[in-house]
């Protein structure tokens, strides 16, 4: 039989525990030729705090789940079904249903830098639309409004501010505003 490539669930921030505890029982029960690959996909993620202050992390693309590359037999299968943590395989009917290889390379271009569309890591940003915020710098400083549009791959704001009395959208940067809640 073919190795495929499966998703497991796990209890949403026990990726890496069920990663490293799936490596030790593949080991212990000696499975090594059926269960041949483990990857929790991450991406880079540039979130942007208040203030402009930038900070690089990895962040996981589908929390509480973990992908497997595996032969499934009903060894395999409970050795990884029965791992601390694991609440089981996606699938129809309880059964493992395998990752289709588009499915796959979708969530690894995702994942993998060589892949990647773009060399801009993707930006979160702390702000919600219809938000209240102050702009703190440039020509409408102290201007109070309410944000409209986020676009967080550029770092960029739209906020509807109230100039000569009537509501005006302006494009910020995310460092150029601060909460007001």
């Amino acid at each position: 039989m073919a190795k495929r490539w499966y998703v497991i669930h796990t209890y949403s921030g026990y990726e890496n525990k069920v990663k490293d505890d799936l490596e030790h029982r593949i080991a212990s029960y000696n499975l090594e030729d059926q269960v041949v690959d483990i990857k929790i996909p991450t991406e880079t993620v540039t979130e942007l705090k208040e203030g402009g202050k930038r900070e690089v992390k990895e962040a996981k693309v589908f929390p509480g789940y973990v992908l497997v590359r595996m032969q499934v037999d009903d060894n395999s299968w409970a050795v990884v079904r029965n791992t601390p943590g694991v609440t089981g395989f996606a699938g129809i009917n309880g059964k493992p249903t395998p990752l289709t290889r588009d499915e796959y390379n979708k969530i690894m271009r995702r994942t993998e830098p060589t892949h990647a569309k773009s060399t801009h890591p993707k930006t979160a940003v702390n702000f919600d639309i219809g938000q209240p915020v102050r702009v703190t710098s440039g020509p409408l400083e102290a201007f109070d409004g309410i944000i409209s549009e986020i676009n967080p791959e550029s770092g960029k704001l739209k906020v509807m501010l109230t100039i000569f009395g009537r509501e005006t959208p302006v494009e910020l940067g995310v460092d150029q505003v601060v909460s007001l809640v």
